[in-house]
């Protein structure tokens, strides 16, 4: 969270990290500025998600998560800059709206489990653990995914719990997942994650591959197990990688 010491006649903001640990906050402005940029694309794209605003815990939690933590040192100036930046190894941080908006479809609420596959930067992991009790990451990158483990660490999020695999098969010693996330595009919704979706559940995952138009897809399981998905928006996401 963020704190503020009054300090000869100025105000310093300072950031408590997830293991208490205080920095200088000098992103402070950017990340409010960002959060404001975010508000102002929910309303190009209101008619898709049948919504005007991301929900204020959703919004707390982009104003409050470092992204500059999670891109590489030379683009920290860009790092809250409302697009998706390179982070090494063919992948991507994801544009912060797109974080925004995946988080709030998902509906997170405190004491969920929710199982990511594609932790990246883990930028989309730090948001989500947030506003949930546990997230689950799964990354098939090897050096990305060790890396990404070890920066989650240092910052303190300690109910984030990473593994290098394939995500198509999900993870399913810790299924039932109140929410699933796919952050990148596959042909299909895989079939294993739909069995480990908890009745009730919903899954966002970028449908599409490389060459044809992706669209964010909603996947939701009713309390009677029938299986339902819509199409919301065309969006452009990494493409999935792996043995499927």
């Amino acid at each position: 969270m963020a704190v503020k010491l009054f300090i000869t006649g100025v105000f310093v903001h300072l950031f408590l990290l997830s293991n208490g640990a205080v920095v200088a906050d000098e992103y402070r402005q950017q990340r409010q500025q960002m959060a404001a940029d975010i508000e102002d694309d929910v309303e190009i794209v209101a008619k898709h998600i049948n919504k005007k605003s991301f929900d204020t815990m959703v919004m707390q939690a982009m104003r409050t998560v470092p992204r500059h933590e999670f891109v590489p040192a030379d683009l920290r100036g860009e790092a809250y800059e409302n697009r998706p930046l390179p982070i090494g190894f063919g992948q991507t941080i994801s544009q912060p709206y797109i974080v925004a908006l995946m988080t709030d479809l998902l509906r997170p609420q405190p004491g969920q489990r929710v199982l990511e596959i594609g932790t990246g930067s883990g930028y989309q992991a730090a948001v989500l653990s947030q506003l949930v009790a546990q997230v689950y990451s799964i990354e098939i990158i090897e050096q990305l995914g060790k890396s990404t483990a070890q920066l989650l660490t240092q910052l303190g999020y300690g109910n984030i719990k990473t593994r290098i695999a394939d995500g198509y098969d999900g993870w399913p010693q810790h299924a039932p997942y109140d929410s699933i996330i796919v952050t990148a595009a596959i042909s299909h919704i895989p079939p294993p994650l739909v069995q480990q979706l908890k009745k009730g559940g919903r899954m966002l995952i970028p449908v599409g591959t490389r060459f044809q138009t992706q669209y964010l897809t909603l996947v939701e399981k009713d309390k009677q197990g029938k299986v339902t998905t819509r199409k919301l928006l065309p969006v452009i996401f990494v493409p999935f990688t792996g043995g499927h």
